[in-house]
């Protein structure tokens, strides 16, 4: 069995600058190494019009039940000011046991940390006679608008009839150290944009326009005034946040004859999103009677709210990690969205990879050790899952 370093792994698909939608090599790479490693491969590549391709790569060694998938995904959010990093976002160098560059938490990391964690596995006395199958769910579209990822490789794999029995996705939970927190679940979110119409016309003849700015207020004091909820089990209170007003008015003299607000509500299982755009669409209304100005509502649902409940597989996640870090890891539901708001659906499903202190900054950084813990944590899982799930002796 090929042994597999995972911080060179990790190097290895740093090195692929593979920012939205680009594969750049590391799907090529993984690709390569999971053949070796025994498993059978497939790309999916897909796509949609007005969007561009994703290549995706799903990989599965084992051909019984129960099915272990580890998701996750290969592309990065762009470097930014690459001038402002102390070593090249994509050169992947280490300083002081520190590996810096884009995706390192974020999370090739965690990617390099389960496939070698698979390999430890499958060659060591655990893996016999475990009955089952570890696949591996890869997408390129997780940071860009996940309409070609995992959602249709999910789609891909129920029209095959293949079934992932539960699912651990490796994004990067931990605030500060390995072994603070599991994602045992995932607030919703849904993004909104209001127009509110009122009638354009020259500053100096107020009374032959209608100016909808001064019904900002009255408007978000509708939306903000009144909490969606005072929080749920696991799950902090709903919030509605403003992100944005703007009336695209070039100038100073003219009364513009619309304003448009954009939103955003991070929402717990209170709600569904079709309830969160009734609420607002209730309060809107309220607001278009006192002040008589019409508005229009536009709303998209990017993913529900969803709290694992298996507390058997959450267990077994938590005793590998508190196993390895001596820490009890919070099962904790805080944060923004990931791809197991699409296979909650389908699987139970959990979060758990590296410290995401740095993610999307300049110098984005691991701890060389926790890669490698990472990776110990992983082929624990895998060894306790199949004795558990898969009857192993």
């Amino acid at each position: 069995m090929t042994h597999i370093d995972p911080v060179e792994l990790t190097q290895a698909l740093i090195k692929c600058p593979s920012v939205t939608p680009k594969e750049a090599g590391a799907l090529d790479l993984l690709e390569d190494i999971l053949t070796q490693l025994g498993f059978d491969t497939t790309r999916l590549p897909f796509s949609q019009e007005g969007t561009p391709t994703v290549d995706n790569l799903y990989a599965r060694i084992g051909k019984e039940g129960p099915n272990f998938c580890f998701a996750g995904h290969t592309d990065v959010v762009p470097a930014g000011r690459t001038d402002q990093w102390s070593a090249p976002p994509f050169e992947a160098l280490i300083k002081n046991d520190v590996l810096i560059g884009r995706g390192a938490a974020d999370m090739k990391g965690a990617i390099a940390a389960f496939v070698a964690g698979a390999g430890d596995y499958l060659s060591s006395d655990h893996h016999q006679p475990t009955k089952g199958s570890i696949s591996l769910l890869i997408t390129g579209d997780e940071e860009g608008p996940a309409i070609n990822g995992t959602r249709k490789m999910l789609d891909w794999l129920k029209q095959r009839g293949e079934t992932i029995d539960h699912c651990l996705v490796g994004e990067p939970t931990n605030p500060d150290k390995m072994g603070e927190m599991i994602k045992a679940g995932r607030r919703g979110s849904i993004n909104g944009w209001i127009t509110i119409h009122g009638k354009q016309g020259h500053v100096a003849y107020p009374h032959r326009a209608q100016n909808p700015l001064h019904a900002v207020a009255d408007f978000l004091n509708h939306l903000t005034n009144t909490p969606l909820d005072e929080g749920y089990n696991r799950f902090q209170p709903s919030s509605l946040q403003i992100t944005e007003i703007e009336s695209n008015n070039p100038a100073h003299n003219i009364i513009p004859g619309d304003v448009k607000i954009r939103f955003n509500v991070r929402f717990n299982p209170h709600w569904t999103g079709e309830r969160v755009a009734q609420w607002v669409r209730e309060h809107l209304d309220n607001a278009k009677e006192e002040t008589g100005f019409d508005y229009k509502l536009e709303t998209i649902i990017s993913g529900e709210a969803f709290l694992t409940t298996d507390d058997d597989y959450l267990s077994l996640l938590s005793d590998c990690v508190e196993r390895a870090t001596g820490k009890k890891p919070e099962l904790s539901t805080s944060g923004g969205t990931s791809d197991a708001r699409f296979i909650q659906r389908d699987a139970p499903v959990a979060e758990f990879g590296l410290v995401g202190a740095t993610i999307h900054q300049i110098d984005e950084q691991t701890a060389v050790s926790d890669i490698t813990l990472l990776k110990d944590i992983y082929a624990d899982i895998l060894k306790n899952y199949f004795y558990h799930y898969g009857n192993a002796s």
